[in-house]
């Protein structure tokens, strides 16, 4: 009985490690695609049947898309905006994680239902609002418009990763620290943010994710060629009758270069962190 046991496990191990093969290819695939497209030449790039590999490596659609079609500025601006939004992000919604997971307030539960309604809003929806909204202040064609919007936009989500993680952390390391003379704020500074580090790292990669790759509102915001994010002008490359793909598949590639380099470095922190926000609180 326990070798027909032992012999169903091996299988279903088996099967689940071909799936997750299977998933991992259908991801990589259109990935490689773009990346090795990107160093093959126009003529390369139309030939049939496709080549699976550059046949002649070219830099050329790395060079047009920076000199010709500006791609360095929207990459900059992109920089920009998604780190001072993530840092934002944290600082705020850290001390509100704090409060939910840790102070007596009331309300608690509406107040976590609103956050979550709140993260899950459609942002077409806010398009034309904040359009009009920034066009009152005069920050249309602006850094601090984006900025303030994604941190908006992006606060409900993190808030709900820090708190789930902030219930994990013993109450004691915090009444060890009161009894040593700490206030509130330097405890949460030297005590429990130290502790909180790969919920800090899930949050700040969900949030440089989502304003790194965000269209819309930074389509509807910012129309001035020079504040233009990387992918509205990504979105804006060719004219009506060219479609230079093998441009647009360097910049695409160089585009998802900051986030594949995050993921792979703080793999870890990011899977403890969500781990740790799916099962507590």
């Amino acid at each position: 009985m326990s070798r027909i046991v032992e012999r169903a496990r091996r299988v279903r191990f088996t099967w689940v490690h071909l799936a997750a093969l299977v998933i991992a290819l259908l991801v990589a695939a259109p990935l490689y695609w773009m990346a090795v497209s990107s160093f093959k030449g126009k003529d390369e790039i139309g030939a049939n049947p496709p080549t699976v590999f550059a046949d002649h490596p070219t830099w050329e659609n790395y060079s047009e898309a920076f000199s010709d079609n500006n791609f360095g500025t929207y990459l900059l601006n992109s920089v920009l905006v998604s780190v001072i939004a993530t840092v934002l992000v944290l600082s705020l919604s850290s001390f509100a994680g704090y409060a939910l997971a840790r102070l007596p307030l009331r309300g608690k539960a509406p107040i976590m239902v609103a956050l979550l309604m709140i993260s899950l809003f459609p942002t077409i929806a806010l398009a034309a609002p904040l359009f009009l909204l920034m066009r009152d202040v005069g920050w249309l064609n602006s850094y601090q418009g984006l900025i303030i919007v994604y941190t908006a936009l992006n606060v409900p989500f993190a808030v709900w990763i820090l708190r789930n993680f902030f219930l994990g952390i013993p109450k004691e390391m915090e009444e060890v620290a009161w009894v040593d003379g700490a206030s509130p704020v330097r405890t949460v500074l030297t005590v429990i943010l130290p502790q909180a580090r790969p919920g800090m790292f899930t949050a700040a990669i969900f949030t440089f994710t989502a304003c790194w790759t965000e269209f819309l509102i930074a389509l509807t915001l910012n129309t001035a060629d020079r504040y233009r994010t990387m992918p509205v002008g990504l979105a804006l490359f060719g004219s009506q009758f060219t479609v230079p793909y093998g441009t647009i598949f360097a910049a695409a590639t160089v585009s998802v270069l900051p986030i594949a380099l995050l993921v792979l470095v703080f793999r870890r922190a990011v899977v403890s962190g969500l781990t740790a926000g799916a099962v507590k609180g």
